[in-house]
């Protein structure tokens, strides 16, 4: 039933070496994908050189898809508890808490007058106090020069009414 076994020659041999290290590769390495496709395509040539029958084939596939699969599970362990762990995933947030901040704050600038420099329609831009924000007007179309007020900041979304 395994004589298939005693039949491999080093052709084969370096099919299945070869194949097996690059499809690995690829597990521990993902990226675009090469290593992994030239692996399995060098696995399939190894069992079509070596195989006699069928049933040698579908015997030869399941044991590759066994090792391939404890590969596999290898590296998930890896990637969850092991130095792949320690190495790829990412285990610092970045919060207020610990000193980031995503964009700058704005909200100093609520109740800011300052004056138009684009028609607001409803997004432009205007200045206040010598800075140049982008800015939405509140519901309605402002003139360009017009006076606005800053009544609401959310984020970078700063947001304007015609001043009185």
């Amino acid at each position: 039933m395994f004589d298939f076994i005693y039949n491999i020659d080093i052709w084969a041999a370096l099919f299945f070496i070869l194949g097996f290290i690059l499809v690995i590769f690829e597990i521990f390495n993902p990226g675009f994908g090469l290593p992994g496709a030239l692996g399995a395509i060098l696995l399939v040539i190894g069992v079509v050189v070596t195989m006699n029958s069928f049933m040698d084939a579908i015997i030869m596939i399941l044991i590759i898809l066994a090792i391939l699969t404890l590969a596999f599970i290898l590296a998930i362990y890896s990637f969850k508890k092991g130095i792949l762990s320690k190495a790829i995933v990412l285990t610092d947030s970045l919060n207020e808490e610990s000193g980031f901040q995503g964009t700058e704050d704005l909200k100093a600038f609520i109740g800011k007058e300052g004056k138009a420099l684009t028609a607001l329609r409803p997004a432009g831009t205007a200045e206040f106090n010598g800075t140049r924000l982008d800015v939405i007007s509140e519901s309605e179309y402002i003139e360009k020069d017009s006076k606005v007020k800053i009544i609401d900041v959310e984020g970078r979304r700063v947001v304007v009414r015609k001043a009185k």
